[in-house]
């Protein structure tokens, strides 16, 4: 896909984590990565990029606007494509499984919904912690997989840089923490773990790239 955003990214460096990662050079206040301006076509298609054809094609898509996540088509396979956000500034197209869409989805949801409210990070964080305390969010109950298989995936790291994310594969892992996998030294091409220690903790496996023989 060309999307407008891509030809804005500068290159500053490399990352390797069993696939490369590229590192785009910043200023002090980095744009966020996600253009609502482009057409609502190439929105839901970014939003779809995060999964195989054969899944996305089947999913439920939730399309990412000011006011928050709208559903702009049913699925029949139970996956949910979306663009995720877990910072203002990134660009995270995913797609869950069936149990993933039933509970950390609904999380997902309810943080862009407060942002169009004018809630601060803080405040949104504080209440899904809350959350899932009270039960009003789930973590995933049963072992499944989150795509994010999408070549436009954009994080912000440092505070004040951008970077380009390998296409990887998260398995839930609720309340995981890296003693639980062995604690895998950063960068040897192994799985890790996000956000461990909560109910949304996940694992991430990035496939590596097939050589030749």
């Amino acid at each position: 896909m060309g999307y407008q955003f891509m030809r804005k990214m500068l290159l500053a460096g490399l990352f390797l984590l069993g696939a490369s990662f590229v590192v785009h050079a910043q200023t002090d206040r980095p744009k966020p990565a996600y253009d609502f301006s482009l057409p609502r076509e190439d929105r839901i298609k970014l939003a779809e990029s995060a999964a195989p054809p054969e899944i996305s094609g089947k999913a439920t898509v939730y399309l990412l606007e000011r006011t928050g996540y709208v559903k702009v088509r049913e699925g029949t396979n139970g996956f949910s494509c979306f663009v995720d956000r877990q910072t203002l500034y990134n660009m995270e197209p995913t797609c869950f499984d069936a149990e993933g869409s039933a509970t950390t989805l609904r999380s997902r949801l309810y943080a862009e919904q407060q942002r169009a409210n004018g809630k601060t990070e803080e405040q949104i964080n504080a209440a899904i912690e809350q959350g899932y305390k009270t039960g009003k969010f789930q973590a995933p109950r049963k072992p499944g997989i989150v795509y994010m298989m999408s070549d436009h995936i954009y994080l912000l790291v440092s505070g004040n840089q951008m970077l380009h994310y390998p296409p990887h594969l998260m398995f839930y892992a609720p309340y995981a923490t890296d003693e639980d996998i062995g604690s895998p030294p950063p960068g040897a091409g192994m799985p890790h773990l996000i956000r461990a220690g909560r109910p949304d903790a996940v694992t991430i496996v990035v496939p590596r790239k097939e050589t030749g023989h």
